[in-house]
């Protein structure tokens, strides 16, 4: 990119320095959700550093929200990228992770060997769960189902993933309402785009691609010959990884259908977990950590993370060169409206099982999470606030 984001080879370590300081600064001030973290990389990337335009700024997030991962680590990794180059989107995401990732792997520490059945508070975070995946139910169908004809695909998306709970339903899901949305949105596509430039060779993007479709043909296949250990971990939170379109929530169904059954955490410590990573800044992708130190320790922490966030590497490395011409398709415009909506249905059935089954068992829980959903929807309170608050009401509930 021949623009005054350019890095001169001289000043590149001081480039990266300053990128690791003002993204460990974000990872561990952004609380709120994907969201929110886009008005924290606005503030801090453009309005303050100016290290890239509006222009360039709109593109990348456009971009992000297209691919499958979380959207907010992969602006942050494309700004990165723009900023010093691949070294530049590795030192990026380290800093954004980091803070959320120490923190979730010191609670399941914490956690383990704690009598989960007898601790109210870790109630109160199956049951702030329930109300942040309801708010961002909320959100998402606002701006994501906004026709009768994708509310049906997510109300159909949603009734097929609890009557039909495999490995391969959701992907199939994704890809019939891709389809979907081909055939009924490629005509009312926009056509208004800018260009986006980037310095990475369209050599090095078909590279990345290209490894991030092999891990995803080859992993399952070598996973048979290793029942145990890390190599069904890397899979797994790999193949979540590669999957998840809509945002850091939609995840959820993913990894407990990968985790719970295998034996690596219980439901309950599924949920204190996922409860536990709404207090803490950063992206949510980090609960991978979480599971992964449950399961196997600090070492398991480490590869559920690298796993699960590797993913999101391979597709922005891979696409930035080709989206200015890509995204300008009509028929891919399309299939993203009816994948979109498809994703709302998954976050809907998510919200129901595993999270308002185990969570909501009486009068007292739902009113709680009523009380807690009217905390983060209208009150805006701070999600940490919000979190803390759910933990003590479930204490005095139990």
């Amino acid at each position: 990119m021949k623009e005054e984001n350019d890095v001169n080879p001289k000043s590149k370590p001081r480039a990266l320095l300053e990128l690791f300081a003002a993204s460990t600064k974000l990872g561990l001030t952004s609380f709120g959700g994907p969201i929110a973290h886009l008005g924290y990389f606005h503030d801090e990337y453009v309005t303050r550093r100016k290290w890239i335009d509006e222009r360039v700024y709109a593109e990348l997030v456009a971009l992000c929200q297209f691919l499958p991962g979380p959207a907010s680590s992969q602006v942050g990794i494309g700004i990165g990228l723009i900023r010093a180059g691949l070294l530049g989107g590795v030192v990026a995401w380290i800093g954004f992770t980091l803070p959320s990732f120490l923190a979730l792997t010191l609670f399941a520490f914490l956690l383990q060997g704690y009598p989960m059945d007898a601790a109210g508070w870790i109630h109160g975070l199956k049951i702030v769960a329930v109300a942040i995946v309801a708010h961002a139910i909320i959100g998402m169908g606002q701006k994501l189902t906004p026709d009768r004809n994708r509310v049906a695909i997510a109300v159909i998306s949603a009734t097929v993933t609890l009557s039909w709970q495999t490995a391969f339903s959701q992907v199939l899901l994704i890809v019939a309402a891709g389809l979907i949305g081909l055939l009924m949105y490629s005509k009312t596509a926009s056509s208004d785009f800018s260009s986006l430039s980037v310095p990475v060779s369209r050599g090095t993007a078909a590279l990345c691609l290209g490894l991030f479709a092999s891990l995803w043909i080859a992993l399952p296949l070598l996973r048979p010959f290793s029942n145990t250990g890390f190599l069904p971990l890397f899979d797994s939170f790999y193949r979540a990884g590669s999957l998840v379109f809509g945002g850091g929530h939609v995840v959820l169904p993913l990894l407990e259908r990968e985790a719970v059954p295998a034996g690596w955490v219980t439901s309950e410590d599924f949920l204190a977990g996922y409860g536990a990573a709404q207090a803490v800044p950063g992206p949510l992708f980090t609960f991978a950590g979480y599971l992964g130190a449950m399961a196997f320790g600090f070492s398991g922490a480490v590869v559920a993370t690298l796993a699960i966030f590797l993913p999101a590497f391979f597709m922005i490395i891979g696409a930035l060169p080709f989206w200015s011409s890509l995204r300008s398709i009509p028929k891919v415009q399309g299939a993203l409206m009816g994948i979109n909506a498809a994703v709302v249905g998954i976050l809907l059935a998510a919200l129901y099982d595993p999270l308002w089954t185990t969570a909501i068992l009486s009068p007292a829980d739902f009113a709680l999470a009523m009380i807690l959903f009217v905390l983060i929807a209208l009150w805006k309170w701070p999600p940490w606030i919000v979190v803390a608050a759910s933990a003590a009401g479930g204490m005095m509930i139990s």
